[in-house]
């Protein structure tokens, strides 16, 4: 399914991914009855981002319909495929009923192999200092809610393909279905190909759970069965958690994320981190543990 190579040491020296253009659909699989795994060509040159080492996000432009009068929407997509991959990416989207201000999803999972996108390389994102993540950590914690779960297995790929890497992820899925997990099958590959180092605990949040996994948005308890311990020592803590996932699974996990003035162009002002706050507070982690995606 994703059987592109990967490059250790490029970089792009064509096109500049910064500049809004096309991506073809090369491959359409549906994963879910509205959700799908769509594998899109990069031309031009060799990735998708401009650095290898960093995870990437592409903001992918529509001109709308009537349900949006013409107006031009704009949704943010983390590839879920390494940013070394060469010649394609592949997104896992989720097709959401249209309506004003919104249907991007469902735009995307109606194309047909062969139709493009317009998408632009978004800004890298500083976590704790750096952009990079391998090398940093020795136990990663992803905490998931449904489309959240994107990011998180791009930052999952990236140090699971490391030659080098023996950090261990713990991944904690939250949905209120069981089959609402998005790409459930690739999760569950990862973690046979990776048996010591990628764990995963599965939660749903219905109330007629009655199957084996975790049941709740998340606790405390969840918590210290699914994810590595806190840092308890000195310096750099060894231990990070990322937590992805709509505005209210954040701030119950980690407390809401602030974001800057707008800038003078209009535009929303950038993400800001906030004090620690919920269930990772209780549990013991600290701030500099935790970065709410």
């Amino acid at each position: 399914m994703m059987s592109s190579t990967t490059v250790r040491n490029g970089r792009n020296n064509d096109d500049d991914p910064m500049v809004a253009q096309p991506y073809q659909l090369l491959k359409k699989t549906k994963l879910s009855p509205d959700s799908y795994l769509l594998h899109y060509a990069i031309e031009g040159r060799s990735i998708l981002g401009k650095d290898p080492m960093i995870p990437t996000c592409i903001k992918v432009d529509y001109s709308g319909d009537g349900a949006n009068q013409g107006k031009t929407l704009s949704k943010s997509y983390s590839p879920i495929t390494n940013p070394q991959t060469e010649g394609s990416f592949d997104l896992i989207v989720k097709s959401y009923p249209i309506q004003p201000g919104g249907g991007l999803g469902k735009y995307l999972c109606d194309m047909h192999v062969g139709d493009t996108i317009t998408a632009t390389l978004k800004k890298e994102r500083m976590m704790h200092g750096s952009p990079i993540v391998e090398g940093r950590w020795k136990h990663v914690g992803l905490i998931a809610g449904g489309t959240g779960i994107a990011p998180l297995l791009q930052l999952a790929r990236i140090l699971l393909d490391s030659p080098h890497n023996e950090t261990t992820i713990h991944l904690l899925f939250i949905n209120r279905h069981e089959d609402d997990i998005l790409g459930k099958s690739i999760i569950d590959q990862m973690a046979i190909d990776h048996p010591t180092q990628f764990f995963v605990t599965y939660s749903l949040t219905n109330s007629e759970n009655d199957t084996h996994y975790e049941a709740g948005r998340g606790t405390v308890d969840m918590a210290r069965r699914a994810l590595p311990p806190p840092f308890s020592g000195e310096g750099e803590p060894d231990t990070m958690i990322f937590v992805c996932g709509k505005d209210g699974f954040v701030a119950h996990w980690g407390g809401p994320v602030g974001r800057a003035p707008p800038k003078p162009d209009g535009s929303k002002g950038p993400k800001i981190q906030g004090p620690l706050q919920g269930v990772l507070k209780i549990a013991g982690y600290s701030a500099e543990q935790v970065f709410k995606y």
